[in-house]
């Protein structure tokens, strides 16, 4: 995941590590919208982009984002397995994306640190060995079925996501020509939300399905056993995820990805003005500010869902049916990734997006005031107007910071912590005013998409020639 100024040229600052990030912006922020003015590059240390995507590279990097997708999405099916389980409160519940999306915030920065040490490839193979160690260590977790570990689970495999995201978004965007990079990262997204789209019904078959149907006994003894034996179905599926997650880890590890001097370790000395900080950058910080909300309302919805769903008042049907339905949710994404990812090069990125914030209020805000099948089906469209947020705020974030760019990233993907607390005070409002109303919180988050898309974006002109004096 802009504005009408012309860009001419752009210094090779731009093309430091992932500055060729910027040219994921600069993709759109050119006049006429998708359209590449000319990039010149001063002779010195930095090669220009590649001329031709690198497909075999972006294929191998594109298994990242549908098992990281698909590692995410799950937990709305393991969700409401522990729920019932634990007989957990839906604040309770909520601590699941507490635990998994609050590693973003602990973890990125460092994730940016890793990358300047060992380069993109070994900090991609550390962030699958990261997440292949947390999906075994859910055996230990189910076998004592205690809560807390689950939670602490979630930390671990949080922050290998994290590692990934660190390291694969910026690398997707300079394995090819920087026009197309904006659409690169779209197409990869949208196969991140195949995984996304999978794990729903998945989960329901392995996790959901697995799980004997009855009564929580009320001695504490047979409470226990019951809590192990309900707990034991999620061992086959994370079992099988850390194997999988192995063997992608030696393929990373093994293939030769291209040497690209766009890639050069950025260095933090190269910043020496008081101008080079990503704070002096309003749609940097702000952007951050987005992507805590958007995540926050997509994650909060996401994680009630099926809940939502097998309520009486809206879907009627059994919590794994309600599970299965979420697919339709996770669908919508996809679509509206792959067809955003054409889109994208016609339209303006940040009317797309404002766009895409309209279309997403409504849809809540219609969920909120119907009931029954229209309510349903209201809220598993709001997957269609999501698809393009994450990377069009993203690509918007980054845009003509140079040096700057691998910091602006890591502040970026801090910004996911949103889908830590956000769910939590929906979490609140669902256990107060029951979970139909408490979709007004996700619905007002989508304000703050629209004027992002509208305003929030802009680079001012007193933010470029900082940066050009800086270079």
């Amino acid at each position: 995941m802009y504005d009408h100024l012309r860009l001419a040229t752009v210094t090779s600052a731009a093309l430091q590590l992932v500055g060729a990030a910027e040219c994921v912006a600069v993709t759109d922020r050119v006049s006429g919208y998708g359209h590449m003015a000319n990039i010149s590059t001063a002779t010195g240390n930095y090669a220009s982009a590649p001329a031709q995507t690198n497909r075999g590279a972006l294929t191998i990097v594109t298994t990242l984002f549908f098992m990281w997708g698909f590692c995410t999405v799950l937990n709305d099916a393991l969700i409401p397995h522990l729920q019932s389980i634990f007989n957990l409160s839906y604040v309770e519940a909520s601590y699941v994306q507490l635990a998994f999306f609050g590693s973003y915030f602990v973890f990125a920065m460092p994730a940016g640190w890793l990358i300047e040490r060992v380069g993109y490839q070994r900090t991609m193979v550390i962030g699958l060995a990261v997440m292949a160690v947390g999906s075994l260590l859910v055996v230990p977790a189910a076998t004592t079925a205690k809560y807390p570990l689950f939670l602490a689970v979630q930390v671990v495999i949080g922050a290998g996501i994290t590692i990934l995201q660190v390291s694969a978004n910026p690398y997707v965007t300079i394995l090819g020509p920087p026009e197309t990079a904006s659409s690169r990262l779209n197409l990869t997204q949208a196969f991140n939300t195949l995984g996304d789209t999978v794990a729903p019904y998945f989960g329901s078959m392995l996790i959901l399905g697995r799980a004997v149907v009855e009564s929580a006994p009320k001695e504490p003894g047979a409470l226990t056993a019951y809590h192990i034996r309900q707990a034991g179905t999620v061992k086959l599926p994370y079992v099988g995820i850390a194997a999988t997650l192995i063997i992608l880890g030696i393929a990373i590890a093994l293939y030769r990805f291209p040497r690209l001097e766009v890639t050069r370790d950025f260095r933090p000395g190269d910043l020496s003005s008081k101008s080079d900080s990503i704070w002096n950058h309003p749609h940097v910080w702000l952007g951050a500010l987005a992507i805590f909300i958007y995540v926050g309302a997509e994650v909060s919805v996401g994680s009630f869902l099926a809940k939502f769903i097998a309520n009486p008042a809206i879907g009627n049907m059994s919590l794994q049916s309600a599970t299965k339905m979420v697919t339709v949710y996770w669908a919508g994404m996809m679509v509206g990734r792959f067809g955003g990812s054409y889109v994208m090069q016609k339209v303006s990125s940040s009317k797309l997006l404002a766009g895409a914030g309209v279309g997403g209020f409504v849809v809540v805000l219609l969920a909120v005031l119907t009931t029954g099948h229209t309510a349903m089906w209201f809220i598993l469209a709001i997957g269609l107007f999501n698809s393009i947020m994450f990377p069009t705020i993203f690509t918007l974030g980054v845009a003509e910071l140079g040096p700057l760019t691998g910091r602006a990233s890591g502040l970026l993907v801090q910004g996911i912590v949103g889908a830590a607390i956000i769910p939590v005070a929906m979490g609140k409002l669902a256990d107060t005013y029951g979970i139909h109303l408490a979709l007004i919180l996700p619905c007002l988050c989508y304000l703050f998409v629209i004027y992002y898309g509208l305003s929030g974006y802009k680079i001012k002109p007193n933010e470029r020639q900082s940066e050009l004096q800086a270079v």
